[in-house]
């Protein structure tokens, strides 16, 4: 039976820009962290002139150090959303009210630490170092003073695990920094607070206290244990993509991925080819390799809604384009594996910035086989039909996952015997068919970087052409 998808109404947005309630919200948000940060200066029955100033000052330092907190989030993650946004904002001022309330019952270390995991892991380590470089700032006064040397060491254990928690792949390795770090500052406050406060055994009230360098090391880990176990419920409300999300969904025996290869099995040996372009090439620039891996294996989930109108799964059988011999229509089935793949997308709950990938691995490509029937055709039709609705790549995974789709079946239908100038020669015209059709504007892909992509595309091919020797068998044995 033959069947066909009338173009869909599914809304293909650009990246999420923040909007005016989400820029009030952080604003406020801002407003409330540079009050409570003043907040014992407000608590004074008569300001004279110089505690208005440092009120001022105060007030003015924290809203400047919140807003270069965003400046610098932005610019580590581009397609950063406005829930992130305020996940950020929002832990720095949890952080400042547990300053004034319990900053003589619970160390800086409980205090600095877990939100630099939650924020490295989500965000990246750089925009951690900057949180954690703000949360330190207008520590107040307590009742019991803060060790200097205490408050170093709690930088120093934020530091590690805003750098390697941005590097962390996996929920093992989590729970290994989540015991490691604290026996780390257990150790350091031994040795350079000296061990005549260290109580190792306790037979007293549980007090977290600073003086209890062994109870303060035991309240991080308990809190780094509830942080890593309640990761994953951040990931869900704010939209974080941390690295062993990524790798979770990289699984290919996760229920979308394996229907994928029993359904669709063409496809399904496609995405991994290209999966295998694409981080190449993406290891390459130094780009978000686990990002476009796992990208790559969602690209084209959309042709599970009816794999056989596409070539790769039709096995020699008959081709339904041919049946339907309508190049609209059959531009209507390609634009449909894109509406298709982001619904599946929004059933299976997969993050925004692996659902990206489906559109706009596509662009505002034309679909020239299509449009050039239906001008042998004489249909009156305008170009604009025959293009995807877009949007056209926005990051450079994006657009190495576009170039590396449309370089596979090119390098794939070469011949074993052809040089590697010509292969190269096939790779360079079809990323500049693409730079000259404007679907790499918006990727900030600079010349330097298109060389090594192209280089990156050249060297897996040379891996996936290789020729087996054929053994010679006989009748009674074979070789191996």
């Amino acid at each position: 039976m033959i069947y066909y998808w009338k173009r869909s109404q599914v809304p293909i947005k650009v990246p999420i820009r923040i909007s005016k309630i989400d820029n009030l919200i952080i604003f406020l948000i801002c407003i409330l962290i540079s009050l409570v940060s003043s907040y014992k200066l407000q608590l004074l029955s008569s300001l004279q002139k110089s505690d208005i100033l440092n009120l001022l000052l105060t007030f003015t330092e924290v809203l400047v150090s919140s807003w270069i907190l965003i400046l610098v989030s932005k610019k580590e993650l581009p397609k950063i959303t406005s829930r992130q946004i305020i996940l950020i904002i929002s832990l720095l001022l949890i952080v400042q009210v547990i300053k004034i309330t319990f900053s003589s019952v619970i160390s800086p270390l409980s205090i600095i630490v877990p939100p630099a995991l939650i924020i490295s892991q989500g965000m990246g380590s750089i925009t951690a170092l900057c949180w954690v470089s703000i949360a330190s700032l207008n520590w107040p006064e307590s009742s019991i003073p803060i060790n200097n040397t205490l408050f170093f060491i709690a930088l120093v254990c934020a530091s590690v695990v805003s750098v390697l928690g941005g590097r962390i792949r996996s929920r093992a390795q989590l729970l290994q920094l989540s015991i490691l770090v604290p026996i780390g500052a257990l150790f350091s406050q031994w040795i350079l607070i000296g061990n005549d406060r260290a109580s190792f055994i306790l037979n007293e009230e549980f007090v977290f206290s600073n003086n209890k360098i062994f109870s303060d090391s035991l309240f991080l880990a308990i809190i780094m244990l509830l942080t890593i176990l309640f990761m994953p419920i951040f990931e869900s409300i704010f939209g974080l993509l941390t690295k062993a999300r990524l790798l979770e969904l990289a699984d290919n025996e996760k229920p979308l991925i394996r229907k994928l290869s029993i359904e669709a099995p063409g496809t399904f040996e496609h995405t991994l080819l290209i999966s295998c372009l694409a981080e190449e090439a993406t290891r390459m620039i130094g780009g978000d390799i686990d990002l476009v891996k796992t990208g790559a294996l969602y690209h084209d989930i959309g042709k599970l809604h009816a794999p056989k109108w596409f070539i790769e799964n039709q096995d020699g059988s008959k081709n339904p384009h041919d049946e339907v011999d309508d190049p609209i229509k059959s531009a209507d089935v390609l634009q449909a594996h894109v509406d298709e793949g982001l619904n599946y997308a929004r059933k299976n709950r997969l993050p925004k910035s692996i659902a990206d990938f489906i559109p706009e691995h596509q662009g505002t490509l034309k679909m020239g086989y299509f449009f050039h029937k239906a001008k042998e055709k004489n249909l009156n039709i305008k170009e604009s039909d025959f293009r995807y609705k877009g949007p056209i790549p926005q990051s450079k995974e994006t657009s190495i996952l576009m170039l590396a789709d449309g370089c596979e079946a090119a390098l794939r239908a070469m011949n074993i015997n052809a040089s590697d100038s010509e292969a190269l020669e096939t790779i360079s015209k079809i990323i500049c068919s693409r730079q000259k059709d404007g679907q790499l504007d918006d990727s900030d892909l600079s010349m330097g970087e298109i060389f090594l992509i192209k280089r990156a595309f050249l060297n897996v091919w040379k891996r996936i052409r290789h020729r087996r020797i054929q053994y010679p068998t006989s009748k009674n044995n074979t070789f191996s």
